[in-house]
């Protein structure tokens, strides 16, 4: 796709390849990603705590790991015949907290051994918007479906988000040195906060988030907000809801993002990697004739080359 309106971004200097691990964590626009990445059979680890909104919730995350916290009975709760936690998402609930707790302990495991063997780490924030529980005074990542009442709402501040994004920088630093770390902000609208209270919120984060990459080495902005603002302003870019994007805007977002952190050498695996999917995803008229049976053969001798070079992809 072309575009009049084509927004610049710095290429960048510390590339993604076939070699790289990479972690992602943040709002639901990481799924979008992630499908992505394993589509093309890159390495890496998704949200192990589920989706994560705010960087309160996010620094809460990464300082758990970096402290090699171990989850108890004191921190979960029981509602509705189910155990949660209010660092993690509902995916990971459980009508067994013994379960629970062996899942957030496991999922901070299977975080901090990736962290320390990754080369990237996106962080996609979604809302300055957070919500504290009114008995514990904690932050919460998720309420579970309790009652609005029992939560206070506050709109974070661009320095209370700069300190809460500091002391993720820190604590990843502690993890692993030599990590590069994407920001991005989330295209998706939070229309359910107020379309006032969205861009009040989303506002914030840019400012918070531009400061923070331009005084932190290793640290770096990729737009997706602004190319869903900016370069996809037309309704075929937005899903049914008219809030999230749309399959073509994902195509979109994702090929800028390999255009950008990339490397040149990946470009021939990643066709490769496509082409082996789309012939996998091919369904033939006669599965029994002859050609099938010599393209299904050019297929696997394709995959295991790649195999060869990448012992991790796996078709």
């Amino acid at each position: 796709m072309e575009f009049r309106t084509k927004i610049p971004i710095r290429p960048a200097e510390s590339k993604i390849d076939y070699e790289s691990k990479l972690f992602l964590i943040g709002s639901c626009f990481v799924e979008n990603i992630c499908k992505k990445l394993t589509f093309y059979k890159l390495e890496h680890l998704q949200n192990p705590f589920g989706i994560l909104f705010h960087p309160l919730a996010i620094a809460k995350f990464f300082q758990k790991i970096t402290e090699n916290y171990t989850y108890t009975e004191k921190d979960i709760f029981q509602y509705q015949e189910r155990w949660h936690c209010f660092d993690a998402h509902s995916f990971l609930s459980n009508p067994n907290a013994e379960v629970l707790l062996n899942n957030l302990n496991s999922a901070l495991q299977d975080a901090r051994e990736c962290l320390q063997q990754s080369s990237h780490v996106v962080i996609t924030l979604g809302t300055a918007w957070s919500y504290f529980h009114l008995e514990t005074e904690q932050s919460v990542a998720n309420c579970h479906k309790i009652p609005q009442k029992f939560f206070r709402k506050e709109l974070k501040s661009v320095e209370e988000i700069q300190c809460a994004l500091l002391l993720v920088l820190k604590d990843l630093k502690l993890l692993n040195p030599e990590l590069e770390v994407i920001f991005t902000l989330s295209p998706v609208r939070h229309i359910k906060d107020g379309f006032i209270e969205n861009q009040r919120s989303k506002a914030h984060i840019i400012t918070a988030v531009q400061q923070i990459c331009e005084e932190n080495r290793n640290t770096h902005y990729f737009p997706s907000y602004e190319l869903m603002m900016d370069e996809l302003r037309d309704y075929r870019f937005y899903a049914e809801d008219m809030l999230h994007p749309s399959q073509p805007a994902i195509d979109y977002i994702w090929q800028r993002f390999t255009e950008t952190w990339f490397s040149e050498a990946s470009f021939s695996t990643l066709k490769e990697v496509e082409n082996i999917q789309k012939g996998l995803e091919h369904r033939p008229f006669n599965p029994d004739s002859e050609a099938h049976r010599r393209f299904l053969k050019n297929l696997d001798a394709k995959a295991s080359s790649l195999k060869k070079h990448y012992p991790h992809i796996q078709f």
